[in-house]
């Protein structure tokens, strides 16, 4: 379930505002060892259960798994209606402040900073925060850019890949 839904020509008016928070997503000891698998990086604080715990109390997600979990997290959040499409423009910011244990849950908290002109469209910029359940400090704090264009359809970040 969605917990917001925008219209595009209304984005501009939550400039500065908290847009909302996810679900919880868990972080599973497969999808750390799938993202190493893809990526290359084995590195054992990650996918060695043995040694990470004995030496580290468990393994570790990598940071950029962290990362790549926010398509999924956002699309909890916030859905845009009247655009055509959008695109991933990129990141301003990004800090890994915490790191999330396998098993443990992650959700993110997104804050519209703000919007402008760009492109035939709508370049929206967002502070995204990734916390971890029961922690203070979240997992990662970034500046996320998105560059929306106007159309009749919405933003959806769950369709399937034709043949998928």
């Amino acid at each position: 379930m969605v917990a917001r839904t925008i219209d595009y020509s209304e984005l501009e008016s939550f400039q500065g505002q908290e847009i909302g928070v996810s679900r919880w997503f868990e972080v599973t000891q497969r999808s750390i060892d799938l993202f190493a698998e893809a990526t290359g990086d084995r590195q054992w604080v990650h996918v060695d259960v043995e040694r990470a715990t004995r030496e580290n109390g468990g393994t570790i997600a990598h940071g950029f798994l962290t990362l790549a979990l926010l398509p999924v997290m956002l699309a909890d959040v916030l859905e845009i209606t009247g655009i055509n499409h959008a695109l991933n423009y990129g990141l301003n910011k990004v800090r890994f402040t915490n790191p999330v244990r396998a098993g443990g849950n992650v959700r993110v908290r997104q804050k519209l900073l703000s919007t402008e002109p760009k492109a035939g469209g709508l370049l929206m910029i967002s502070e995204m925060t990734i916390e971890i359940e029961g922690e203070d400090r979240p997992a990662c704090v970034a500046e996320g850019m998105g560059l929306l264009f106007p159309g009749t359809g919405r933003l959806d970040t769950t369709a399937k890949a034709e043949g998928a």
